[in-house]
């Protein structure tokens, strides 16, 4: 540990700010599985995922080589609206729980949207742009997402339609008209507007639909519309690549004080937030030049790591999407309603699915009632309401520090605040009256659902 005086909170300027994103890729021995045409079941070509991304957002999406992408001069301008983000010692909390560790977090709320999804929609709009389409169409689970990019679009003067998952766009309003506000359109998911909506109500009628449902139907509205590609915000490899700027944000900053965590703990919901965190310091751990405890965090109600398998599965309900091999629920997979976090998706990203796979990391699954009883602790003591989805590491990173209060380790954590909670009161309403339930799929819902994965052909 470093002799110098540490700040509370530690800024960057912004000389000190990532000038590029990190490509984790490159430095992996077992590269992630190549995705797959659903049609065909071969390796999708570039053509192929043209006719539903943009152009260059295809080729971060394939690069497995290249460990470092500039970012182009108008995203970072966009970024220094807000970024860098501070990384903060949670002194009250450690007094709170009478631990020695020390916590640290990086707090990536400080902008409209309340999360770190501005990182890569504000990518993704400017490629949109650059590559002079009309509009973007996308999903959104608690509607971080969905804000993010209606704000990047704004920005940047796209249209952009939004399908939020229909139990969110009912729970969270004011999320959807903070969407409104900058412009988007937003329709709950499943819907009557497209055929793949249609379809998932014939066969799950007054479902709450899923991330999976909601991208479905954005695809399909996206193919349909002249001048119009398909954004996500989450799964994908390219979105991972731009949330790298949170992970290389908190290297820099702890590099400067000579403080080195020894455990790294991320929410996962599709792994991009998780995988922006870790990527740095994973890349040293794959380089073999220092070693970290990785720990992922999903919800009990969507347990893609901990009881997922994994497997070639779609990467959407309607079965549109390419196929990406990960730790999935299956495809059909529809998290209980009553979830209150945005972590819902059936999937886990590709290069954290091979990591998993290889031993890199750890994966735990919590139960939400204990989720809000530990975001409650930490917004008493640090001041800060945090996100269902951002408190999920909350309650790993209590459950460590308390650890060490047990063994007398001194060990530095290091957590992703994903960011705030203030459109959420509805979750913490029924938290605080007593009504929130933990929903805990059975094995055999589970095995219903892996039955009807894809039969890949050898």
């Amino acid at each position: 540990m470093s002799s110098k005086k540490i700040p509370y909170k530690i800024y960057l300027d912004e000389n000190e700010m990532p000038k590029q994103w990190y490509n984790l890729r490159a430095d992996m021995i077992n590269k992630p599985a190549p995705l797959l045409n659903p049609a065909t079941f071969q390796p999708i070509t570039p053509e192929e995922l043209g006719d539903v991304f943009c152009e260059e957002l295809v080729k971060q999406e394939l690069d497995d080589t290249t460990p470092y992408i500039d970012i182009p001069e108008k995203i970072l301008n966009f970024y220094k609206m807000y970024r860098p983000a501070p990384l903060t010692r949670a002194y009250c909390l450690e007094e709170k729980l009478q631990t020695p560790a020390k916590i640290y977090y990086k707090f990536e709320g400080n902008n409209t949207s309340g999360s770190h999804k501005l990182n890569s929609a504000i990518a993704q709009a400017y490629y949109a742009k650059d590559q002079g389409l009309k509009g973007v169409t996308t999903e959104t689970g608690a509607g971080q997402w969905g804000t993010a990019l209606s704000m990047a679009c704004s920005y940047l003067d796209l249209d952009c339609k939004v399908y939020m998952v229909k139990c969110s766009y009912e729970q969270k309003p004011f999320r959807r008209e903070v969407m409104r506000t900058y412009g988007a359109s937003v329709t709950p998911s499943p819907s009557m507007e497209t055929e793949v909506g249609k379809r998932i109500l014939e066969k799950h009628p007054g479902t709450g639909g899923s991330l999976g449902c909601a991208i479905s139907e954005a695809v399909e509205t996206a193919t349909k519309l002249d001048g119009y590609r398909y954004v996500l915000g989450s799964v994908l490899n390219q979105v991972l690549l731009h949330q790298t700027v949170i992970g290389l944000e908190a290297k820099i900053a702890m590099d400067k004080y000579d403080i080195k965590p020894d455990i790294i703990i991320g929410c996962a919901g599709g792994g991009s937030n998780l995988g922006g965190l870790i990527a740095p310091f994973m890349g040293e751990k794959l380089r073999g030049e220092a070693d970290y405890h990785f720990i992922a965090v999903e919800p009990a109600s969507c347990p893609t790591l901990t009881r997922g398998v994994y497997a070639y599965d779609y990467c959407d309900t309607g079965m549109v999407c390419p196929l990406s091999k990960m730790y999935t629920l299956g495809s059909n997979f529809i998290p209980s309603a009553n979830h209150a976090g945005g972590l819902r998706y059936h999937g886990m990203n590709s290069i954290l699915s091979q990591l998993y796979a290889d031993g890199y990391m750890e994966a735990r699954s919590v139960e939400q009632t204990a989720v809000f009883k530990a975001a409650e602790e930490f917004a008493r003591v640090e001041g800060i309401l945090p996100a269902p989805e951002s408190s999920h590491a909350i309650k790993v990173a209590i459950d460590e520090a308390l650890k060490c209060k047990e063994t007398g380790e001194e060990k530095t954590i290091l957590f992703g605040l994903t960011g705030t909670g203030y459109f959420d009161m509805y979750a913490y309403e029924k938290f605080h009256n007593g009504v929130m339930t933990d929903y805990i799929p059975s094995d055999e819902e589970l095995q219903a659902s892996f039955e009807t994965l894809p039969k890949i052909p050898e």
